[in-house]
């Protein structure tokens, strides 16, 4: 885990909330035509949709979260969906009430 990298990512506002969307995907995100379900996450199309900001810029950004291990990446031929790592962010949560 990269604490600092981490705290960077969630320094970010619509990082942020992209995190909290995809803790409750079902209540944020309109049926995939897809994937049908929020299994494997939500499309990266409707996360660029909800923020308002442009499909490049929210790509950055989970690539951006990606790297720092707070969502996982599938692909379904040229769809990519991205759900969160709650392993990582437990993970986050524990070192910061050990450590801080």
């Amino acid at each position: 885990m990269n604490l600092v990298e981490i705290s960077k990512v969630l320094s970010n506002e619509t990082r942020l909330k992209i995190l909290q969307w995809l803790k409750c995907p079902e209540d944020h995100f309109p049926y995939q035509h897809i994937k049908g379900d929020f299994d494997d996450g939500v499309c990266v199309q409707y996360i660029g949709e909800k923020s308002g900001l442009s499909l490049s810029t929210i790509s950055h950004y989970l690539s951006t979260m990606q790297r720092a291990g707070l969502v996982i990446q599938s692909r379904f031929g040229k769809y990519t969906y991205y759900k969160r790592n709650e392993d990582e962010i437990a993970n986050y949560i524990d070192f910061l009430k050990e450590h801080l």
